[in-house]
């Protein structure tokens, strides 16, 4: 029963890149949700420019809405093509990952 609880929670990645300094997560997010549901988007921010570093992770609920996202040739917001990736598992995420947590990333 807890293998099936686990997979449930699985998070199906994108790593997107070129992201024009306006964007917002809201604007990400929204954008990516043509896809599929989104469960998270990460747009990490400099501490000292307080401007985002220009990078996120957009991550779907399901393989359909990752495989729908990497399928569109191309992606443009704002008038700048974003450079869209599938974000490769990392190995310590899931071995320190309990399922009573939320997602660390």
């Amino acid at each position: 029963m807890a293998a099936t609880r686990g997979s449930s929670r699985r998070v199906f990645e994108l790593f997107v890149s070129q992201i024009h300094w306006t964007l917002a997560t809201k604007e990400l997010r929204d954008y990516f949700a043509q896809f599929g549901t989104v469960r998270k988007c990460t747009l990490p921010f400099d501490k000292e420019t307080g401007f985002h570093k220009g990078f996120c992770w957009i991550g779907f609920s399901s393989e359909e809405g990752l495989r729908n996202a990497l399928q569109k040739e191309s992606h443009i917001l704002d008038g700048i093509k974003l450079q869209v990736q599938q974000q490769k598992r990392r190995s310590f995420r899931s071995q320190y990952t309990n399922e009573g947590e939320t997602d660390m990333s």
